[in-house]
Formats: structure tokens, C-alpha cells, sequence
């Protein structure tokens, strides 16, 4: 009986040390980041080797779908909204797969990524976007499947695939003129409504210049005079008092318990009665 306890207890170290030894994974996982224009891109890929063995119309048959790689779904995740052969592919993450035949691969941008290989059931619905691709031989061998960014631009790149002897590229457009434009008019039209309010409301939490906090937040309180807002009307009352301006203050503080009663919001309708109460107004 003892005998058969030790052997057992050795056997169990024995699975114990074997669990602890790691290996290299025969396809190994990588992730790229690529800033395209101002847009975020990221590819995440495990990558098979040849292995002397033959590739496309072998391993990878000509006219079946391919999960691009192996192991789970190759996955490429955008920042923004980009066009892919004519289709907007929302901001988000893909699965990639492709279709290869000798001339061209048929490459569909798929919007559900968790999957361990191919779908078991392809639903045609979660297809963002599929374009043509054509195939362009190699002088050489590449080994190892490679996924990369090229013909890089302000506007554009081109997802490129090689391995074996050829090579894929798929390109998409990124919104970079859209917004930059956007960047331009808004900066070029000077602060906003938003930019005001933050600011003066940081001028008199932090003890500022309180009359430039009064100018910012009267300011921010005309640019949306025809949608009041009882919480800035709030900001605008504690500044002008703080600033000596009673009259304004009680003013603000009644427009903004008005818009708190409206929109049942009792916090506030409380806070402005007790500033009423304490300025002589109630």
C-alpha cells in the first residue's frame, strides 16, 4: 500500500511539473498599431510558418473561406468610421476572412469576432463589407503569414497579407480632411458655449478672477439662452454673487429653480430657495 502512495505521489509531481513547462505556441499571437491619418488601427493575428509545406491550393484550398491566420479570429479594430471598397465600415472591431482562388481573394469584414476558426454558421448579415482583392506573386518565400500597413498616407493605407509567394492588399480611407475640417471650423469660430461654462465655473471653485468668471459665464448663458439650463443657471447665480452682484444672482437663482420645478429636479430647487433665503429674495 505504501509503495502504491509513493508512486502516486510521484506520478502527481510528475503532471505537476509538466504543467509548469511553457512552449513556444506554433503559431504565434502578434498585435500591430498603426495610426492612419488621426485614425487608431490595430491588428490582432496568430501567425502559422510554412513548415515545407505547400500553401494555397494545399493547406489553404483555393475557393473555401479562411480565417486569415489561425487559432481565434484574426481581428482588426478602427477608431473611427472608414471606408473599405466603397462601404463604411462603422468605428469598431472585424474578424477577417478571406476566400483565396489563384487571381484574387474575396476579403469580408465580419462584425462578429468571437469565433475559434470560422464561423459554424455564417450569417451573410454580419458581412460590414466585402471587396475583391487581386493576388501579386513574390520573388521570394515568406515563411511566416504577415499582415501589415502599407502605402501609408493622410488619408489612406492598404491592409497588407503575404505569405507563401504572394501577396494581398486591401485598402481603406480614413476620415482624416473630415476632421481636421471640423477641427478647424471649431477652433477658427472660437470657444463654445461648453468652454465657457468649464471655465468659469473652475474660475470660481478655485478661487479666480472672479470677474472674468462672471464675463465667461454670462457668456455661456447668452449662447444658450433659448435652451436654459438650470444647472449652469446655478453657476451663474453662486459667480455673480460671489462677484457682488446681488441683483443678477437672485435673478439666475429664480431661473434656475424654475428650470429645476420643470424638470422635477428637487436637489436643485432646494439649493436655490436656501441661496434665496440667504439673499434676502424669499
Amino acid at each position: 500500500m505504501k509503495k502504491l502512495l509513493l508512486v502516486f505521489a510521484v506520478f502527481t509531481m510528475a503532471l505537476n511539473v509538466n504543467a509548469q513547462i511553457e512552449t513556444p505556441q506554433p503559431s504565434p499571437f502578434s498585435k500591430m498599431d498603426q495610426k492612419v491619418g488621426l485614425t487608431d488601427v490595430s491588428v490582432e493575428y496568430s501567425r502559422p510558418n510554412m513548415r515545407g509545406r505547400t500553401i494555397f491550393g494545399d493547406l489553404v484550398p483555393y475557393n473555401k473561406m479562411w480565417r486569415t491566420g489561425a487559432n481565434k479570429n484574426t481581428m482588426i479594430t478602427f477608431s473611427d468610421d472608414v471606408v473599405v471598397g466603397g462601404k463604411t465600415l462603422k468605428a469598431g472591431s472585424y474578424a477577417i476572412f478571406v476566400t483565396p482562388s489563384e487571381k484574387s481573394w474575396e476579403v469580408a469584414f465580419y462584425s462578429d469576432t468571437e469565433n475559434w476558426g470560422t464561423p459554424r454558421k455564417w450569417d451573410e448579415s454580419k458581412v460590414a463589407a466585402k471587396v475583391t482583392a487581386d493576388v501579386y506573386p513574390l520573388p521570394m518565400k515568406i515563411e511566416t503569414f504577415t499582415i501589415s500597413f502599407d502605402d501609408l498616407s493622410n488619408d489612406s493605407a492598404v491592409l497588407g497579407m503575404m505569405w507563401s509567394d504572394v501577396y494581398v492588399g486591401v485598402k481603406f480611407e480614413v476620415p482624416t480632411d473630415k476632421t481636421v475640417a471640423a477641427s478647424i471650423d471649431k477652433i477658427m469660430a472660437g470657444p463654445g458655449a461648453e468652454d465657457y461654462y468649464a471655465a468659469a465655473r473652475y474660475y470660481l471653485e478655485s478661487d479666480k478672477d472672479i470677474k472674468q468668471a462672471v464675463k465667461w459665464i454670462d457668456m455661456a448663458i447668452d449662447m444658450t439662452k433659448d435652451e436654459p439650463r438650470f444647472w449652469w443657471l446655478r453657476q451663474q447665480s453662486l459667480i455673480h454673487a460671489k462677484a457682488g452682484n446681488k441683483d443678477k444672482a437672485i435673478a439666475a437663482a429664480k431661473a434656475s429653480m424654475a428650470g429645476a420645478k420643470e424638470a422635477k429636479n428637487d436637489d436643485y430647487v432646494k439649493m436655490n430657495m436656501d441661496s434665496l433665503k440667504e439673499w434676502g429674495a424669499m
